[in-house]
């Protein structure tokens, strides 16, 4: 009986095959760049040492800046996503990445370094979260309203197959070869969507090309206002919205500050380097795939979003603390099986979201709540950025070189906390009314 609902699942997914595969290609080129990156940084910023806190204090204010922009450019995205179509949206996307790739492929000087960084912060705000939304709304245009939660747990399982794959290659892979490799798999996918992704929602129609330029102008800006404040309401007329938002934000305050400063911190607490580094992100990958292509289609008929997502945040505390408190070199290996589990969070949480959003408000929805988290992860730098340099240092209060990871783990409990008074409702018909005669200024008039 399972294995025939795992098949029934597997054949609802078929509409998905040209945008699944080039998003497992895309994740692939990114995350095989990811262990590498914390060798070439640290040599470029502080040759010779094992701790760099250029290096760390660089990263927390590039995502400082990211989030910033990304409360702005997320719901933004989601909105044109709904008005224009999901294609032009994941085709600019999944293509800001190429750029600052190529630079540290032909140069890795410290200047190149500090560009990367630069040309990276600009691709993180465009694509970082908003790939992600772009894909469960044309998820959600697809697949049934029954299959949605199958349809999300395979977009992010197969995000975690790429993971895998990613770091097979950067273990094995010479380090002169890893980016020229990332490269052309990075340009395969934008001309793979060109060709074969279909588009699953009919652009809005112009207004009227005649009106002076100011008049169009301000019509951007105003039709900009409204159409947010649309997005505003559809989450805020939703008590399941409003709770699964604060969710989402005390979730992503306390994962992205361990994200952050984690491969630096094991890089200067244990010595790790690019082996063991994609040695820790594989035990993860592999066992999420497992979880999330297998496991969660299975249990969420039976638990509901609810319970999966409490006990992926579960996993997520547990995972955090031992990283922070890690004694010996294999605590790390330990800690990152938990990834098995605290994986579901994300898929659980856009199960969540679809279920309480109107088919018309999907991008919005989902754009709105990715903003929310994009409010968390520029503001987790502010603390895990000094208090990790803090305490990588001689001048620490005491020994807990991972502690600011365990104060991270603080706001996690709060996100569990959050979830379990979750209540799923339905959206009305009267909001689905009101959705309905809500007409939103296109932004390219």
């Amino acid at each position: 009986m399972a294995t025939g609902r795992w098949r029934e699942n597997l054949r609802e997914l078929r509409p998905l095959l040209h945008l699944l595969l080039p998003l497992c290609v895309h994740w692939v080129a990114e995350e095989m760049t990811v262990s590498v990156l914390v060798d070439v940084t640290t040599n470029a910023l502080c040759p010779g040492r094992k701790t760099c806190p250029q290096a760390i204090y660089i990263n927390g204010l590039q995502q400082t800046v990211v989030g910033i922009f990304k409360m702005f450019v997320l719901p933004l995205l989601g909105q044109l996503a709904d008005e224009y179509g999901r294609k032009p949206l994941l085709l600019l996307t999944v293509s800001t990445t190429i750029i600052p790739f190529t630079l540290l492929a032909v140069d890795q000087s410290k200047g190149s370094v500090y560009a990367y960084y630069v040309l990276r912060t600009i691709s993180y705000i465009i694509s970082q979260g908003s790939i992600f939304c772009i894909s469960v709304a044309y998820a959600a245009d697809v697949v049934d309203d029954s299959k949605r939660p199958a349809a999300f747990s395979w977009i992010t399982g197969l995000f975690s197959a790429s993971h895998v794959i990613g770091n097979v290659l950067a273990r094995f892979l010479p380090e002169d070869y890893i980016f020229e490799v990332s490269i052309g798999l990075l340009i395969f996918v934008p001309v793979y969507m060109i060709l074969f992704l279909t588009e699953t929602v009919r652009p809005t129609q112009k207004a009227d090309q005649r009106i002076s330029f100011l008049n169009k102008a301000f019509n951007v800006v105003q039709g900009r206002y409204y159409s947010m404040k649309h997005a505003a309401y559809v989450v805020t007329s939703s008590s399941t919205l409003k709770r699964i938002s604060l969710v989402s934000f005390f979730y992503e305050l306390g994962m992205s500050g361990i994200s952050s400063v984690l491969l630096y911190y094991l890089k200067s607490a244990f010595g790790f380097n690019k082996n063991q580094f994609s040695e820790i992100l594989m035990v993860v990958g592999v066992g999420s795939i497992f979880s999330q292509i297998l496991v969660l289609p299975l249990l969420n008929p039976l638990v509901g979003e609810k319970v999966i997502l409490c006990a992926a945040l579960l996993a997520s505390i547990a995972y955090g603390l031992l990283y922070g408190l890690a004694w010996a070199s294999w605590v790390p290996y330990l800690s990152a099986s938990f990834g098995v589990i605290y994986i579901l969070v994300k898929p659980s949480t856009y199960a969540v979201i679809s279920k309480a959003s109107n088919s018309v408000d999907q991008g919005k929805a989902q754009g709105f709540i990715a903003g929310v988290q994009s409010i968390a992860s520029l503001l987790s730098p502010l603390a895990m950025t000094p208090l990790t340099t803090w305490f990588l240092s001689s001048n620490a209060p005491f020994d807990c070189k991972g502690f600011s990871i365990v104060f991270a783990s603080i706001s996690m409990v709060i996100s569990l906390c959050f979830a379990w008074t979750l209540k799923l409702v339905a959206p009305s018909n009267r909001i689905l009314e009101d959705n309905t005669e809500n007409i939103e200024a296109p932004l390219l008039s």
